[in-house]
């Protein structure tokens, strides 16, 4: 008895793969795609700017360039640790508007494969998953890919241009 071979129909690569810029929230890693990320400071002070939203934390003047900073525990509505570490803040840019994402450290810049790219599960109609690319298991962990366009509201971006210009 001869078995027959079963070919399995090409498939194109993920678009979601490629190089993540990792970070920590908490006790959680997140990755930004590497080509949105600007560069990596320390966190330093920041200037209080009326009438902005809880995680817009305030704005930094960075080489000449005012640039708010945006808390990604307060968006995220998540708990700030307890820590003796500064956090950072990551400079990403977006629809050609730069802005600060304060975050607790950042630790490496991963080569995630498309096939170690999950899609972003359905968690139900009472929790937005938009700002979720997918999620990447590597190295026996979970990552969550974030969509950095979709973790910053419309309201973010337009101040950050108002402060832009």
């Amino acid at each position: 008895m001869t078995q027959q071979a079963t070919l399995s129909e090409p498939t194109l690569e993920n678009p979601l793969a490629g190089k993540y810029l990792l970070f920590r929230l908490g006790a959680e890693e997140y990755g930004l795609e590497i080509l949105k990320v600007r560069e990596i400071i320390p966190m330093q002070a920041l200037t209080t700017v009326p009438r902005t939203p809880p995680h817009v934390r305030g704005v930094l003047n960075l080489r000449g360039r005012v640039i708010p900073a945006i808390d990604l525990h307060l968006r995220f509505a998540l708990e700030q640790p307890e820590t003796t570490q500064p956090p950072v803040i990551v400079i990403v840019r977006v629809n050609d508007v730069e802005v600060g994402l304060i975050v607790d450290s950042v630790s490496e810049v991963l080569d995630v494969p498309g096939g170690d790219i999950e899609d972003t599960p359905s968690l139900g109609r009472q929790v937005d998953t938009s700002l979720i690319l997918g999620l990447a298991k590597t190295s026996g962990r979970v990552t969550i890919l974030l969509n950095v366009e979709k973790v910053l509201t419309a309201a973010d971006v337009a101040t950050a241009e108002t402060i832009n210009d």
